[in-house]
Parts: structure tokens; C-alpha cells; sequence
């Protein structure tokens, strides 16, 4: 519960009060002592908040690039800029496109932080972020951010294969992504090349596979003739209508349909038994730019969006996994501990670059 009219932040049980020296290490000045609050509260340092909002100069602001899309996350950007009184300024367009911006406007840019979608986006601009601070990167675990600290995972989004469960069960499938080039499924595969997840997975195949074998797995999928979607959604609609069969996509795509359809949804999520890159488990990330005018609120902001409230509001609306400790899977999804997932850490996901020229070499990109 947050209140504008206490200087105080009390524990219901202690009735404490927080120093402005901890406020200040929580990125919490003027404005953003709010956010600061909810983010302490999420952290279980206090269960009741009242929170005085300082009144700033002028009203604060953070800008962010999101490679992550509007529909997903402008309901919880919004609440951060309702609680803590910040102005969220946002720029909305493919991680690819962002990266690419990025890296053009270099210390120019008017970026304050970078919302991606994927590592290989978080990567692709690594010289520019600045180091997070300590306490945002004890939120995630080693895993799940960057070896230096300069981006964080804020969600886990897991590789998965959607199928019309009319027409298979999980025994029908095969046991790893090369079954898939069995003539049999010739004609009913759906894929994304252009799709940044896409991308990510071919670049989890390249580092476990390498080169030669993950340019023989696309080349097979090819020959299969798979049909060219633009995104994940339109897959998972269309193994739904039994346009494909089965179809290349992120897992939590099929669960909003099946918010709203229930199971009557004809399609289902099959995590490759077999393993390997297919299973991988992927981050959405954030990281602070070294040349942001506004880095407090920035830093103010992953840390709402690892706080309780902030992996709550993605488990519960779009259905990923979330990364911070103590907040649970949604009841629908597969554990992550129940996927024979590779063992790649973010970092290794990173070349993007590497993955988009073999997909041009392959005649998969243009």
C-alpha cells in the first residue's frame, strides 16, 4: 500500500524507519522514492509502505528502448511511472532495429536504458551499457545476466515446438529438433527467421552444435518447405486451425490464447525431450546505458520490474518465467526444472551478427 503523505517507511512489524542513505542506495531520489519503496517491499524489507513523494525540480524522467512490444509491457511501465511519478518515455520497435539504432547514436543516444527482447540484442550493444548495481544483479541469478554486470535478465522465456493436438500427441513428435527433417512433416512446419527468438535459438544451436551441424538443421528444416511466418502468434494460431502442424516458437504464446479459449484451444506446447537448443531457455533483459542523462530512475525501473509486483505482472499476464526468488511459475506453464534445457548462459547468445549471416548464406534471410 503506498501513501504520498508519510516521510516514513514502516514495517508492520517493527515499525522501522528506512534512512535516507538506504533510500540513496536504492536509486531512490526525489520521485523515484517511490519505486525505491515498492522495490524494498518486494524484496520482503517491509510488508505496509508509506512513502513521502519528494517534490522534484522538475518532474523526472526515464527513456527507454524496448525491444520488448507494447501489448506486453506498456501496462507495467505505466505503473511504474504511476507509483514512482516518473515520466516514461518510450520507444517501441524489433530488438534487432534498437541495437542497430543504438549502436549508431552511440554516447548520443537519448536512451537512458535498453529493454530486449533477447541476449543477442543486450550483446550486440554491451559497450555501451554501464555496470548494474549490486543489489538489482542479487535479483537474478548468475545465469541469467551478464558475467560483469552490465545487463540483467528480467524474464525466462523457454524455446518450445506448438503442435495441433488433434492430429498428434507428444509420442508422434521427435525426440530432438533434427526429426524434424523427416520428410513427414514436409509442408506442415511453421517458422520465423526473421523473429529475434528465432535467431536466438540458431545461436544457441551454433554454440552447442557449431557451424557445419546448425547449417545442416536449417538446411533440412528447408528442405522441408516450412512455412515463412512473421512472429510467434500467428504460428501458434495457425497449428490451432491445422494450417501447420507444428511450429517453432516461444511457450508462452500458447498460454494467452489459452487465457482466452480455454482447452478448447487445439494446440499444445512440446518441450523437445530429447534436449538441446530446441529446450533452450531464453532472457528478456535490461541494461542502463553509460551515457543516460537520467540513470537513477533507470536503475529505479529494473529494479521494479524484478520486484514482486513487477515478475507477478509478468507471470500472471504474459505468462513467462520469472527470475527474481520467491515468485512462482504460473500454474500452466512447465516448470523450468522439467525442461531438459542446455546448459547456455545468456552471454553465449550474443552473436547475433554470426546467426544472421549464416541465415543469409543460407538463403533464409535476404
Amino acid at each position: 500500500m503506498l501513501r504520498d503523505d508519510s516521510t516514513s517507511l514502516d514495517n508492520t512489524a517493527s515499525r522501522g524507519r528506512l534512512s535516507r542513505r538506504r533510500l540513496l542506495q536504492f536509486g531512490a531520489v526525489g520521485a523515484v522514492a517511490s519505486a525505491a519503496a515498492a522495490a524494498l517491499a518486494a524484496c520482503g524489507e517491509s510488508q505496509v509502505v508509506t512513502v513521502e513523494r519528494l517534490p522534484p525540480p522538475e518532474r523526472q524522467t526515464v527513456t527507454v528502448y524496448s525491444g520488448r512490444s507494447e501489448s506486453l509491457v506498456a501496462p507495467i511501465l505505466a505503473r511504474f511511472s504511476e507509483i514512482s511519478g516518473v515520466d516514461v518515455r518510450i520507444k517501441y520497435a524489433g530488438t534487432p532495429a534498437l541495437a542497430a539504432t543504438l549502436l549508431e547514436e552511440g554516447a548520443n543516444s537519448p536512451a537512458d536504458l535498453f529493454y530486449a527482447q533477447d541476449p543477442g540484442g543486450l550483446g550486440a550493444v554491451e559497450p555501451l551499457f554501464a555496470p548494474l548495481p549490486q543489489d538489482i544483479l542479487e535479483r537474478t541469478p548468475d545465469w541469467a545476466r551478464h558475467a560483469d554486470g552490465l545487463w540483467t535478465g528480467v524474464t525466462g522465456r523457454a524455446r518450445t515446438v506448438v503442435y495441433n493436438n488433434r492430429k498428434f500427441t507428444e509420442a508422434d513428435l521427435p525426440d530432438d529438433m533434427f526429426g524434424f527433417h523427416d520428410p513427414v512433416w514436409k509442408g506442415g512446419i511453421g517458422w520465423a527467421p526473421t523473429n529475434g527468438s528465432f535467431q536466438a535459438m540458431v545461436t544457441g544451436m551454433r554454440t552447442v552444435w557449431g557451424e557445419d551441424r546448425t547449417a545442416e538443421w536449417l538446411q533440412g528444416i528447408k528442405a522441408n518447405q516450412p512455412i515463412e511466418f512473421p512472429k510467434n502468434t500467428p504460428q501458434v494460431a495457425a497449428a490451432a486451425a491445422g494450417e501447420i502442424d507444428v511450429g517453432f516458437v516461444n511457450h508462452y504464446y500458447l498460454h494467452r490464447f489459452m487465457s482466452e479459449q480455454g482447452e478448447s484451444f487445439n494446440a499444445r506446447n512440446y518441450h523437445v525431450r530429447g534436449g538441446g537448443p530446441g529446450a533452450l531457455i531464453m532472457v528478456s533483459g535490461a541494461g542502463v546505458l553509460a551515457s543516460a542523462a537520467n540513470p537513477e530512475p533507470a536503475q529505479a525501473l529494473i529494479r521494479f520490474l524484478l520486484s514482486d509486483v513487477g515478475q507477478s505482472y509478468f507471470v500472471s499476464n504474459t505468462f513467462e518465467y520469472p527470475m527474481a526468488p520467491g515468485v512462482k511459475t504460473h500454474p500452466g506453464v512447465t516448470p523450468l526444472d522439467s525442461i531438459n534445457r542446455p546448459d547456455i548462459a545468456p552471454s553465449q547468445l550474443t552473436d547475433l551478427k554470426g546467426t544472421q549471416a549464416l541465415l543469409r548464406q543460407l538463403e533464409i534471410l535476404p
